[in-house]
């Protein structure tokens, strides 16, 4: 079978197979690239963002066969696909507004009166994307990289190349310059030449902390600048006086978000033992209450695992914790009949050295942690390789925000779930990575902050 080919994870069966660019091609893709960041660098800021609000109104226009598409190469519930659309569109818009400002020359404090900082575009940077939001990934790196005078080439998922090219069609039609943005049809093994081509200048990445470990050498033996996404295992803490029945919906809705294939989705719960009993009973009620089935009848909520080796490990990871003691609530098995769905699953007791607390897990698979107090909570928190978000539930909000400040995460979260937004940065700490994605730190990362003094 060719590396490249959609497999509809709801059936089972072949949607597409696509063809790899040649070394030739990519070559062309370079060179096109190089060609269009000369030209687009020269631009104003103004101008260089002017072209997404079209961007937005392109994703809005074809929101339902995108959908659609995302679908049915990964399985998304069909809402959500619209859902995450819409909110690539926004983020469009929100850099249209605001690139001039967030790019705008600064006079840092203490400075000569003469001196200022320009912040330039550097050339063509390397997107590699996930396939588990395949247009927000990429829209969300590409806004602010192309707005800050830069060119990008989007190395997508091999099981989402159909939503690689056409995310690449909706922003050429936009009516940027030729070769700015362009999909590559490419093996992981034409990857280090191409992080090492001079016309590159930075990479980006989204994906594993095992994939992010790999490009970030490659980047760093060339000397290129990186952002790196990877991934999560994010605590949700849940306090002595958390109001339990909000806390067990948002937690329920924050662990399901994509079927629980997410970096940022809710992983461990982490529940003050005063109060797990009660806890784990209401949040296990709405883990049950959320519908599974295929992810084109608008009311699922869940729908089918990505793939089927990604469905055989994370069996392997829910076996393997309840091997180690961890109990099962419900769930803990594949679903017979076609595709490659996962039953929702609630494990609880679970402690260290087991999957469930050690390990991402990637589907509808809840680990509830109880420990006895809050100062234990802060320490099983942050007791893990990982560092992108989390999530703290408790009635007195200043004591929480103190909570906050003592969890080692690149975003929290008060009596809500942990999520990206276009106007504040996002990223992780320890094995999650390091950079961060939107806001204007987002588009200050792939720049050349230069001084200039004038006498």
């Amino acid at each position: 079978m060719p590396p490249f080919v959609s497999i509809d994870p709801t059936t089972g069966r072949r949607v597409r197979a696509y063809r790899a660019h040649t070394p030739a091609e990519i070559e062309t893709a370079l060179q096109r690239a190089d060609r269009a960041y000369r030209g687009w660098r020269e631009l104003a800021a103004a101008d260089r963002a002017r072209p997404l609000r079209t961007v937005a109104r392109n994703l809005r226009a074809r929101s339902p066969e995108l959908a659609a598409l995302m679908t049915s190469e990964m399985g998304k519930p069909l809402a959500q696909a619209r859902a995450e659309i819409e909110k690539s569109a926004l983020a469009c818009e929100h850099y249209a507004r605001h690139a001039r400002e967030y790019l705008a020359e600064e006079h840092p404090p203490g400075a000569p009166p003469n001196a200022r900082v320009a912040f330039e575009g550097i050339g063509v940077v390397l997107a590699i994307m996930p396939w588990n939001f395949p247009v927000w990934q990429v829209v969300r790196a590409a806004a602010p990289i192309l707005c800050a005078g830069n060119a990008f080439l989007l190395k997508h998922a091999p099981n989402v190349c159909g939503s690689a090219l056409a995310v690449a069609e909706v922003f050429a039609d936009a009516g940027l310059p030729a070769g700015l943005f362009q999909a590559l049809i490419v093996s992981t093994d034409r990857i280090p030449a191409i992080i090492a081509d001079r016309r590159v200048q930075a990479v980006t990445l989204t994906g594993s902390t095992r994939a992010g470990r790999t490009v970030a050498a490659l980047a760093g033996a060339a000397m290129k600048k990186g952002v790196f996404e990877l991934g999560g295992n994010d605590p949700y803490l849940v306090l002595a006086d958390a109001d339990l029945d909000q806390a067990a919906e948002i937690c329920a809705s924050s662990r399901l978000i994509n079927s629980g294939q997410s970096c940022v989705c809710a992983k461990r719960f982490i529940v003050v033992s005063s109060v797990r009993r009660e806890f784990e009973r209401k949040f296990a009620a709405r883990l049950a209450a959320r519908r599974v089935g295929d992810p084109r009848d608008p009311t699922t909520e869940i729908g089918p695992i990505a793939r089927s080796d990604l469905r055989d490990h994370l069996h392997a990871q829910v076996s393997a914790s309840l091997k180690a003691g961890a109990r099962l609530v419900m769930g803990g098995h594949p679903m017979p009949g076609p595709g490659f769905f996962y039953e929702t699953t609630l494990l609880t007791g679970v402690t260290k050295g087991q999957p469930a607390q050690d390990e991402e897990l990637f589907g509808p698979v809840a680990a509830i942690i109880p420990v006895r107090d809050e100062a234990a909570a802060i320490s099983a928190a942050n007791d893990s390789i990982y560092g992108l978000g989390a999530a703290i539930f408790s009635r007195r909000r200043r004591r929480a925000r103190l909570v906050a400040s003592r969890l080692q995460a690149g975003a929290v979260f008060i009596n809500d779930f942990v999520r990206s937004d276009p106007t504040m940065p996002f990223g992780g700490i320890k094995q999650s990575g390091y950079g961060r994605e939107l806001g204007q730190f987002g588009i200050r990362e792939f720049v050349n902050a230069k001084t200039i003094v004038v006498s």
